[in-house]
């Protein structure tokens, strides 16, 4: 059972067609066309008398064209309405309204409450009653009233952010009803099955309904993120869709706290599939700035993806007693660590065996954890900064090994007291059995992991008897000897593994537990990173109280409303519900999210299958009338039919020929106007051509004037250092360099822009970020330099204030994935070949465009720009190593002093001009040959 397709408003107009055939005779009559005769007025005058005038059939085609604009006018006053909302309601017993006002309801809400207030309207005029309940509300009064009532509780309700609990509202529509049947049951659903055996159809259909019609929105819109990992390359989110129709594509964004959208990606569905995972590329430091996920046309709570401290990706670095073996990887201390945590942090090993140098370095990166796998005694000087970095929120996680067991006992980076000497099968302390873990304390972070039955002990380090030793246990053997130990230091923990890294003392370092458990050690470590300098945060509390709400609508709101406090340690994982709506559980120091779906969710469609149901659709948008396009072709035929007529009676003739074509141009334009209104003006305004003129005489290199005289000076005579190298070593003869600004001035005569960023210069204008960000959609590039590599090496934060002054001003452009230059990239021979991009420093490399294998890049600005990078990002400072003075002296020092690592700077710098200037071109096969001869191939 269906509705008509269409129906009209006033069908008696139609008895109008009758007159058609009369219509048809009269049209069919049409005056002579009038004749030219020369100027005799004699025979004029005697044509006139004797020739007697008879009326003339007009054309058969014209007769047609009239006939068709007589019945567009009475078709349109008929007013003709395609899929027309019935009226009808099924007798015998109440209507029974049964609405979702879930996260999925969101977008088409105002249409649900139309078609639910027509039907009560209905219910009002057969004089029959009305029960209404909602399944995303906590409790539901149901009983069959007044068409009143239902429509102040229709008006009082509202879409939640939250998955419908059906049966609780079936439930209480049961009990209201109270074996009464009723007569219309419209189940007015958001088409998604609330569950895995979601039977809710059958069990409305139980109620024995005269109709149970089943009223559904747009499903094909009900796309929702079920889950987002930080990887070690990019963001993975999981998207699901309701609909599994044909190939669809939706754009994610990533924002940040303040909702600015710092990085993008998509979601290609191919046609049937409803779940796919889809990457966010960005740099390790921008992903940890992630606030939360969306996807860019969804408005709902599904939509949204909220992510905490737990998705941020963690810093973490690696020491150890030995050096790894590479002949004998399994050996090593840090093999098993390092495969468990690559897919959860970014880890960090030391350049330099000296501890004393390389433990100074490593805290300047901010890492949240340092593990330290058989390290026994460490340099006197390395203590005061390893304390003051744990103090301040650090987590140090040691494992034991033969050198830790002969340490001394009082060593101050130790969680609890231990008893030199090892404990192992056959000594003094010998088990006469290899020991297996014991269930982990509810106070544990392993609380919550199964126990393993297939892990077992057989050497370990001892701990003192001490009263607190309990406390200080999170892991412990069946005989009840701790496994691993913490100890807290102001803000931050001490953590030790009383076995080694590898496999000799356990078989720990190679199960799943082993991963699972350095897992939810890097979760529950402080996600920022950590400095010397920096103050320890307050940590999460056990109880969360709610700190912001999600909406239905996919917006983060400070009315809390009768959410209650979250309590995030318990086994099972937190499912949003009525008393734990969607949100953000927590404070401002520290808080957990809580999202619409569970982790790895999939939207199912709801099942109806064997049900008799009538289909139905929501009001507002499927009904409409034809009234006002049969108008508008009625105008369009009765304008073709004067044009006709006026060319049969010679109006045309009787013009000159240049008049005849140009109204002939007049009324063709006059006609694409009407059928193309939407048609737009280009502006043809033009720079000044003395601008043009002194610009493109030749190639200039450009840099962004910043406003301060040290910064600016170094760009030119940088910029001016790298000209005079192009033009001694290439065929290429740059121009002197420009310094441009960015509200004023013309960029797009530069192929590439050098932008030295400075903190302490002013924040460029909206209105130049704006013109920034089109000069990089068409095809040029812009370096952007934060100068700032030497912070690394001198105790600097992880993010400098360069650093941040850049964040700030890429959160505001529309920037492809980056990823640092592979080395197989074209920036690698486009003229030199080189394996790395030094300026003054060296340590940072230079970040690009990411390239998408496999991946369409038609529409981006790299592939217009035949693939050269829209953006370039470096740290090492390219100007102050090709500055020189008019003696082509340096004018600034390489760190470290190096004439070679200048020698390369330069030599950077003519490969990125190559390839500002030559695109792919070096990627062609035709220079391998010259390009293996030249490495001696």
């Amino acid at each position: 059972m269906s509705a008509l397709p269409f129906a009209f408003a006033y069908p008696a107009l139609l008895g109008a067609l009758i007159a058609l055939p009369v219509i048809w005779w009269l049209l069919r009559l049409t005056p002579p066309r009038p004749q030219a005769e020369v100027f005799p007025p004699l025979k004029i005058l005697a044509t006139v008398l004797k020739r007697e005038e008879t009326p003339a059939q007009s054309p058969w085609w014209l007769t047609l064209l009239r006939m068709l604009l007589a019945a567009a006018i009475i078709f349109a006053i008929a007013d003709p309405v395609f899929n027309p909302r019935t009226g009808s309601l099924a007798s015998g017993g109440p209507l029974v309204l049964f609405v979702d006002n879930s996260w999925a309801s969101a977008p088409d809400w105002e249409r649900r409450v139309q078609t639910a207030d027509a039907l009560i309207g209905d219910a009002e005029s057969a004089g029959a009653v009305v029960s209404i309940a909602f399944t995303a509300d906590p409790t539901n009064d149901a009983t069959p009233g007044t068409a009143s009532a239902a429509r102040e509780k229709l008006r009082a309700a509202e879409p939640k952010p939250l998955v419908p609990d059906r049966q609780r509202a079936f439930e209480a529509l049961r009990a209201a009803l109270n074996g009464t049947h009723p007569g219309t049951l419209a189940f007015l659903t958001d088409g998604a099955a609330s569950s895995d055996n979601d039977a809710t159809v059958r069990q409305l259909s139980d109620l024995q309904p005269a109709e149970l019609r089943v009223i559904e929105g747009d499903t094909a819109q009900t796309v929702a993120i079920s889950g987002a990992t930080n990887t070690a390359d990019a963001m993975t989110v999981k998207v699901t869709r309701l609909s599994s129709g044909g190939a669809a594509s939706v754009a994610l964004n990533a924002q940040d706290a303040q909702g600015r959208v710092i990085a993008t990606g998509r979601a290609d569905f191919a046609p049937g599939q409803t779940a796919v995972n889809a990457g966010i590329s960005a740099p390790f430091e921008m992903r940890n700035d992630f606030a939360r996920v969306s996807i860019n046309t969804g408005a709902t709570a599904g939509a949204m993806h909220l992510l905490d401290d737990a998705f941020k990706r963690r810093r973490v670095v690696l020491l150890s007693g030995e050096s790894g073996d590479e002949f004998q990887p399994l050996l090593s201390p840090l093999y098993y660590i390092q495969r468990a945590l690559e897919p959860y942090a970014d880890l960090v090993r030391p350049t330099d065996a000296n501890l004393s140098v390389a433990i100074p370095k490593l805290l300047a990166n901010n890492p949240s954890v340092i593990i330290m796998a058989d390290i026994g005694r460490l340099p006197e000087d390395t203590y005061a900064p390893l304390q003051r970095w744990i103090s301040n929120g650090g987590m140090l996680l040691r494992f034991a090994g033969p050198r830790l067991a002969a340490a001394p006992a009082e060593d101050p980076l130790i969680p609890v007291t231990l008893r030199q000497g090892e404990r192992a099968l056959g000594g003094s302390l010998s088990w006469s059995e290899p020991q297996a873990l014991a269930d982990f304390p509810s106070f544990s972070p392993f609380a919550g992991i199964a126990r393993p039955t297939d892990v077992t002990v057989n050497r370990q380090v001892l701990a003192e008897p001490t009263p607190d030793l309990a406390e200080r246990t999170w892991a412990s053997l069946t005989d009840g000897t701790p496994l691993v130990t913490m100890n807290k230091m102001n803000a931050g923990q001490i953590v030790l593994f009383h076995v080694s890294a590898e496999a000799t003392w356990s078989n720990l370092p190679i199960s799943g537990t082993f991963v699972e458990m350095l897992r939810h050690l890097i979760q529950i470590s402080r996600s920022g990173g950590v400095t010397s300098e920096s103050t320890g945060s307050a940590r999460v509390a056990e109880t969360l109280p709610p700190f912001r709400m999600l909406t239905a609508k996919g917006t983060l709101v400070a009315e809390t409303g009768n959410a209650r406090p979250l309590f995030p340690n318990a086994k099972a994982v937190p499912i949003a519900n009525f008393d734990n709506p969607p949100g953000l559980y927590g404070s401002e120091d520290g808080f957990a999210a809580l999202n619409v779906l569970p982790d790895d969710a999939d939207l199912k469609p709801l099942d109806m299958d064997g049900v008799n149901i009538v289909r139905a659709g929501l009001v507002g948008g499927e009904s409409w009338s034809a009234k006002p396009l049969l108008f508008f072709i009625a105008f369009l035929l009765l304008l073709a039919d004067s044009l006709i007529v006026l060319f049969m009676n010679g109006a045309f003739s009787r013009m000159r020929p240049r008049a005849r074509t140009a109204a002939t141009i007049a009324i063709a334009l006059a006609a694409g106007l009407m059928l193309r209104p939407d048609i737009m003006h280009a502006n043809d305004t033009q720079p000044g051509d003395d601008v043009i003129m002194q610009r493109l005489d030749n190639t200039h290199l450009a840099y962004v004037v910043t406003g301060e005289q040290d910064v600016d000076n170094i760009s030119d005579q940088g910029l001016d250092g790298l000209t005079k190298f192009l033009t001694y070593r290439t065929t290429l003869e740059p121009a002197p360099p420009v310094g441009i600004d960015l509200d004023k001035d013309e960029l797009a005569f530069y192929p590439i822009i050098y932008w030295p960023i400075s903190a302490t210069a002013p924040m460029p204008s909206n209105a130049a970020i704006s013109r920034i960000d089109a000069y990089m959609r068409n095809g040029g590039t812009v370096l952007f330099d934060t100068r700032d590599q030497i912070d690394s090496f001198e105790g600097g934060s992880d993010t400098t204030a360069n650093g941040q002054r850049l964040q700030q001003i890429l959160a505001n452009l529309d920037i492809p994935p980056l990823e640092p230059v592979p080395h197989d990239h074209v920036l690698t021979k486009s003229f030199y070949l080189l394996s790395s991009f030094p300026g003054r420093y060296t340590g940072s490399p230079l970040w690009i465009e990411a390239r998408q294998g496999g991946q369409n890049n038609s529409n981006k600005p790299a592939a217009a720009a035949d693939g050269v990078s829209p953006i370039l990002i470096t740290a090492n400072d390219f100007a102050g190593a090709w500055a020189v003075d008019e003696n082509d002296t340096p004018l600034l020092p390489t760190v470290p002093p190096d004439d070679t690592q200048r020698e390369y700077a330069f030599r950077a710098g003519v490969n990125i001009m190559m390839y500002m200037l030559t695109g792919n071109y070096k990627t062609d096969q035709v220079h391998v040959p010259d390009l293996l001869e030249r490495l001696g191939q």
